[in-house]
């Protein structure tokens, strides 16, 4: 009997390093994306609610784990963010004050010099949104961060500064929800 449960021990131990998905909200997240050939891990992944209502599951991919959000924020490494939308209820005209919000809160105020590339990530948005639809946000140095929908590539954006912001929206001070920045960073 002590070998069975010795084996079975063993076996959740291998079972946990080899990195299965996480299941968050009964959304399986993957345990690692690809950018542009790069292995990136599941850092942190959680649950945006508003009002006691779920909305999406998010996951912060990087390519070495860590807590620190200014650094990753900071950062110019591929690294990537999914959501998941869980609930019928996002609309685009609400994802879209969601981001306009989010991004004024993570430029603290000072989202002017996005403006036109902040336009056409949310013209991503004025897709209709259905509930089971996933989105990767995908950042790589010297090219951009690439925005896709249900795995088909929308569209690309330049700058280390908008990608800045886009990520602020989840880890900088004041992010879209506090306890989901915790889970994406590990925490």
């Amino acid at each position: 009997m002590r070998k069975k449960l010795a084996l079975c021990f063993i076996i959740t131990i291998l079972s946990a390093s080899l990195g299965q998905a996480k299941e968050i909200a009964g959304i399986s997240m993957p345990d690692a994306l690809q950018a542009d050939g790069q292995t990136l891990v599941l850092n942190g992944a959680g649950v945006r609610t508003k009002y006691f209502i779920d909305l999406y599951v998010g996951g912060l991919y990087l390519k070495q784990k860590t807590g620190a959000a200014e650094k990753i924020m900071a950062s110019d490494e591929p690294m990537a963010i999914r959501l998941h939308i869980i609930s019928s209820l996002i609309t685009s005209e609400k994802m879209e004050a969601a981001t306009r919000e989010g991004f004024i809160n993570a430029t603290v105020g000072d989202a002017a010099p996005l403006a036109d590339r902040l336009e056409g990530f949310i013209a991503v948005f004025r897709e209709k949104i259905n509930k089971e639809d996933v989105y990767e946000f995908v950042y790589v140095p010297a090219i951009g961060t690439k925005i896709s929908k249900n795995g088909k590539l929308k569209t690309t954006i330049q700058g280390i500064d908008f990608k800045k912001a886009l990520f602020g929206i989840w880890l900088c001070a004041k992010p879209a929800q506090e306890n989901l920045k915790a889970q994406m960073l590990g925490r």
